[in-house]
């Protein structure tokens, strides 16, 4: 399954460079009670995912961004994003990549970032690490004073609550990023580059192959309670481990005002 998804995240990855700059139609879709942009990119390299995952397992259940929704009643169950950071690829900036997760019986068991742009290819697999480019990988070691944060990237939306965290939030910390891509985000805290997650609003084909990414490297993954992530809960903080309950702490204390 890990050649399948390596191969299904290259080829996607190969169809987003050679369309980069060659957007031919842009439009806006309702996702998550929020407006969003989608491209004839997003829409035709998810159809290529899907058409190599039916000629292997056809079988398989298969869940994608752009409106696939497949339930053949299969233990597995496949997470596709196949432009994630569309926004950043509208306007020509290079953050942006493909997502592939597999789940078995609601268990994510393995997960690929490709990054075409940078040539990187992420791989975890539950209980064997994770590795860039075939070299293993691993969070940082910092302390919370030292922490770069990526913070969510929808401010416009529900901004008291975002605003009231990332306010308690901002003292504590080094410095903060807001990247537009969670493959992005989760590529680099699995490489050790930033310390610390904070997201709201992300589907499961956003950030499935990057948790299982980030805990595979040494990190931690839960919601905003502390408790273990799945794939369906929009909001979590992925740290490096060692900030983690710390962080949570700062959330527990913004709910109660102090």
């Amino acid at each position: 399954m890990i050649d399948l998804a390596i191969k299904v995240a290259k080829t996607a990855g190969n169809f987003l460079l050679e369309r980069f700059g060659k957007i031919r139609s842009v439009s806006e879709k309702k996702q998550g009670g929020r407006i969003t942009l989608v491209t004839d990119v997003d829409i035709e390299a998810e159809k290529e995912m899907i058409k190599l995952i039916h000629r292997e397992c056809p079988h398989h259940d298969i869940v994608g961004e752009e409106g696939t929704a497949e339930r053949k009643k299969s233990h597995y169950r496949w997470l596709i994003d196949p432009l994630d950071g569309t926004h950043n690829y509208i306007r020509g900036i290079p953050l942006f990549g493909v997502s592939v997760a597999l789940e078995y019986k609601d268990e994510v068991v393995l997960g690929v970032i490709n990054l075409p742009y940078f040539n990187e290819l992420f791989r975890a697999e539950k209980g064997n690490g994770a590795l860039l480019n075939g070299e293993r990988i691993f969070v940082s070691k910092r302390n919370l004073p030292e922490t770069m944060a990526v913070y969510d990237s929808t401010l416009r939306d529900d901004k008291g609550l975002k605003i009231s965290f990332l306010e308690k939030l901002v003292g504590r910390v080094f410095t903060i990023r807001s990247l537009g891509s969670a493959a992005i985000h989760h590529s680099l805290l699995a490489r050790g580059s930033v310390d610390l997650i904070v997201e709201y609003e992300e589907g499961p084909w956003d950030f499935s192959a990057g948790a299982l990414l980030v805990e595979e490297s040494g990190g931690r993954v839960t919601d905003m309670e502390g408790c273990s992530w799945s794939p369906y809960m929009p909001r979590y903080i992925a740290s490096n481990g060692r900030i983690h309950d710390e962080v949570l702490k700062i959330w527990a204390r913004r709910s109660m005002g102090t």
